[in-house]
Order: C-alpha cells, then structure tokens, then sequence
C-alpha cells in the first residue's frame, strides 16, 4: 500500500507540474489506434524558425503519413522539461521524444524507471566512462545524432570562398562541445579552401539562454561585421535571428543553420546548414510503428543526407558556379573519407 500511496503522489506531482507547462498546439493525428508520440520541445519551442521547428515538421509528416497521433509540449522553465517527459511517459505514450541535448539525464533516468517505454533523444549527449569508452544509452533509448561537423565545413567552405575580406565570422549559441562541433568543422572547411582566412569566433552565453537572445546575437555581429568580417555562420537557435538583423543592416551575408533560413533576411543569406532533424524524427516514429524501434546510437552525416547546405532558385545567384562545383567536389570527398572532418576544437 505504501509503494501504491507513493507512486500516486508521484504521479500526481509531475500532473501539477504541468500546470506551468505550455502545450504547444493541439494533438495532431487521427483517432483510433495510431502510434501514440509525444514530444517536449527545446530552449526556444515552436517558432524558432530552425532546430525546434524541423521537429515539429517531422512530427507533423508522420501523424500525416503514418497516422501517428502526436502530443507536444512545450517547457516554459528549465524543470519543466523532466515533468513534461514524466508525465507522457505516465499516460503510456508507445514514443516519447526529448528534443535537444539538455535532455539527456532526463531521458535516461526515465527510461531505466519506464523499461517498457520506448523514448528517443534528438542530439542525445553520449557518456564516456573512465576509460574513454562511449557508454551506450539504455535498450529502450534511441540516441539521435547528427555530424554537424561535416555541414559545417561545407559551409566554412563556401563562406571563405566568396569572402572579399577573407576575414569570417562564427556566432555559436551556448559554448558547449555541441556547438563546438559547428565552430571545428567551419574553421576546417574555411582553412582548408584559403588557409590565409581568418575566422572570428564568439558565444552568447553559457546558459541555455544562449540560444533565444536576438539581441545578443545581432550585438556580437554587428561587432564582427564592423571589423571587417564579411561573413558569418550562426549556431546559436533564434539568437540568430539577431544575426541576420546586423547582415541587413550592414549590408554583408550570414550563413543560417539547421534549416533553411533564407526567409529571414532575402538577399543576405548565403546558405544555410540544414540538419536534417524532421527526418530523424520522422524516421524514428516509422521505426516505432513498423516495431523496428531499437535503443542505441543513430548518426546522420552528409552520406545519410543528415546534414546538407542549401542551393537553390534563392541563393544560387550569390553562389558562382566554379565555388558550386569546388563544394559538390568537397562533399564527396568527405563522403568517401579522404576529407576527415573535426568535431572538437
């Protein structure tokens, strides 16, 4: 009985704590017996315009195409994350899905306490233990991983072949080895096309604040344009929206990040690194309806079509066709492995 009163009062708890959580749209998918998916979102939520976004696209296709029905959630404070998580788990949703590395020991605490739920991680941060050894997740936890590294050096590529200056720049979000792996990889594609190129490099923050604050973003640009930076690639979530406030204003180009972000400065992004996140969201549900679902590491790089730059009716006027070529040259030597592309600084 006391085991019984305890587990009540714990379910309970993780119900009022969702008094303070935002639902972020209604539950999307069909009635009936459809996958039941329920999803919490990052730092910044719908409408970021990027990372958060892209998964909500993901969803949205599968509820479309695999008739999954879809609950989101959408934290408003940092504890809300674990709450949200806890309580899909509780109403025994068959895929519960924790969107962005500040995840991490949530989803793993609660898929040792739920073994029989099945939970995903997108951009799930690996352990290693004393030995160096990568410690993989849980039988029912499915690490989705990118190689941002390798987009990024496209794009590092790209920004240092149409540099007037050869001065770049790079606004990264929160400085965690995240958000490294896009700093590596563009500074390696920046000097590995003109090793005479210099790359400014600055993060806002050390929080997860880091990743919503546009005014922040546009200060540390403004800062690179003004000293002679001509291009800048953003990793930061909607703090770049800030990015592309100062290419506008300045007149120069930014490098959007991982979705396509022309939209929101026409004529002054240069390309943007897509991540390719509403396809592993989209593949993970498919794995889970199709019952293919298995804990364990899943990456996606340029040769799974994880990671990609943008090149279209758009931007392709601002790529000249010989810098086009130079790029589709590099890509499929990283892809064949005689270009191997840093992920640490």
């Amino acid at each position: 009985m006391r085991k019984l009163l305890i587990a009540i009062g714990v379910l309970l708890a993780a119900h009022a704590a969702l008094l303070f959580v935002r639902p972020s749209g209604a539950d999307t998918g069909t009635e009936g017996d459809g996958l039941r998916v329920g999803i919490v979102f990052d730092v910044g939520g719908r409408g970021d315009k990027s990372f958060n976004d892209g998964a909500y696209l993901g969803a949205e296709r599968a509820a479309r195409e695999l008739g999954a029905q879809i609950r989101f959630v959408e934290p408003g404070e940092g504890s809300d994350r674990e709450a949200g998580l806890r309580l899909l788990a509780a109403q025994g949703m068959d895929l519960v899905i924790g969107v962005g590395f500040i995840f991490t020991d949530d989803l793993s605490g609660l898929a040792a306490e739920y073994p029989n739920t099945r939970f995903a991680g997108v951009d799930f941060s690996l352990k290693t233990d004393d030995a160096g050894n990568v410690v993989p997740p849980p039988a029912n936890l499915a690490a989705l991983k990118f190689r941002e590294e390798q987009g990024s050096f496209l794009v590092g590529a790209l920004a240092a072949l149409t540099s007037k200056t050869k001065r770049v720049g790079f606004v990264g979000g929160m400085d965690i080895p995240l958000i490294h792996k896009f700093e590596a990889g563009y500074r390696a594609g920046v000097l590995h096309v003109c090793p005479e190129c210099r790359v400014s490099v600055q993060y806002a923050g050390v929080t997860p604040e880091a990743f919503r604050n546009p005014g922040r973003g546009k200060e540390l640009a403004l800062s690179q344009y003004n000293s002679g930076v001509d291009v800048i690639f953003h990793a930061s979530g909607s703090t770049g929206l800030g990015v592309f406030e100062a290419a506008r204003a300045t007149g120069r180009l930014a490098i959007g990040v991982d979705a396509d972000q022309y939209p929101e400065a026409p004529g002054y992004v240069l390309t943007s690194m897509v991540k390719g996140v509403d396809n592993a969201v989209y593949d993970i549900i498919k794995r889970a309806k199709d019952n293919q679902f298995h804990g364990g590491v899943f990456e996606f790089g340029l040769r799974e079509g994880g990671v990609r730059y943008v090149y279209d009716e758009n931007n392709r006027k601002l790529i000249p066709d010989p810098v086009r070529a130079r790029l589709e040259q590099l890509r499929n030597e990283v892809i064949a492995g005689r270009i191997r592309v840093p992920s640490t600084r």
